[in-house]
């Protein structure tokens, strides 16, 4: 073990003397080097030339990469920054600590959208229920009528009343079809007009949102560097938040624009709209009146069959 006092250099080497030896089979240390063996010289070997290059192994760095790297840091800062203030300003007008700018005209035809997109949303989802369940029910129909169909043919005694029912069932799953092919083209239009021409106002209105956000965020760093201790660094701050402030309230403004326009087409376009939903509603009323008037006329019409013939 090496003393307190010894050089660091001298242990290292004595470190590696006696690791040497040890692998050779003697172990010897410079304070008892003990007797000296005789070891087999290895055959001398042929001296060469050393090979040298002057080529570097590191690849360089081309200007273009390096600049890339600048950009996407710089870019992955910006991102984090504008990450922090939109987040801030949004727990801060949570808590009621900062104010935010606000459009009561646009704000109430927003939140009118979005109730109506609520409403027919759920009709959507209504519809689809339906029409699944009802295509399982028109399944289940023709299977039923094809198992009267068969007994028929296996049951002699009761190959009437087969027969009957096997019939209803053929004509229960041929209007049924009909009824299902009129609520599929009412779930499709319920649909375009939810999911394209609702959604797509809504998708500018959430770009607007997050555009208000940012650019009140700014507005209040620029607020508070305005009100703050003239110095050079909060001079220098202004300055820059000026800048980030009138880029944001030009997007602010123009998103602005965006959704008042997406909106006023679609005020214009609500007479269009009331139409075609109007007739969607017609022809869905008059699928449905039409397969359950059909049943009904089928069963009188067999009901009044019946009795005439057990007279």
């Amino acid at each position: 073990m090496a003393s307190l006092t010894s050089n660091p250099m001298e242990d290292i080497e004595n470190m590696e003397d006696e690791f040497m030896e040890e692998n050779s089979g003697h172990r010897r240390s410079r304070s008892n080097p003990g007797p000296e063996q005789t070891r087999p010289q290895p055959p001398r070997s042929l001296d060469f030339p050393s090979a040298t290059s002057s080529i570097s192994l590191t690849t360089p760095s081309s200007p273009g990469v390096v600049l890339g790297k600048t950009t996407k840091l710089e870019n992955m800062k910006n991102w984090t920054i504008s990450t922090y203030k939109c987040s801030r300003q949004s727990l801060y007008e949570k808590m009621g600590k900062t104010s935010k700018t606000v459009d009561p005209e646009l704000e109430d035809q927003i939140d009118t959208l979005r109730n109506t997109q609520k409403k027919y949303s759920e009709i959507l989802r209504l519809a689809r229920a339906l029409s699944s369940h009802f295509f399982n029910l028109v399944q289940t129909q023709n299977s039923l009528g094809e198992c009267f169909s068969d007994l028929a043919h296996k049951s002699p005694e009761l190959q009437q009343e087969f027969l009957y029912n096997a019939e209803a069932q053929r004509n229960l799953t041929k209007n049924g079809q009909h009824l299902l092919a009129s609520l599929n083209f009412f779930v499709s239009s319920v649909n375009t007009i939810v999911n394209k021409t609702m959604e797509d106002s809504l998708l500018t209105v959430k770009q607007y949102e997050t555009a208000r956000v940012e650019y009140d965020a700014y507005r209040t760093d620029l607020e508070f560097y305005a009100a703050a201790k003239e110095t050079e660094a909060n001079q220098m701050k202004l300055s820059e938040t000026q800048v980030s402030f009138n880029n944001k309230k030009a997007e602010f403004e123009k998103l602005r624009s965006d959704v008042q326009i997406k909106l006023k087409f679609l005020d214009e376009n609500r007479v269009s709209k009331v139409k075609v939903m109007s007739k969607q509603l017609l022809l869905f009323h008059t699928a449905v009146s039409a397969y359950y008037i059909s049943q009904a006329t089928r069963w009188l019409w067999r009901s009044l069959s019946s009795s005439l013939l057990a007279r």
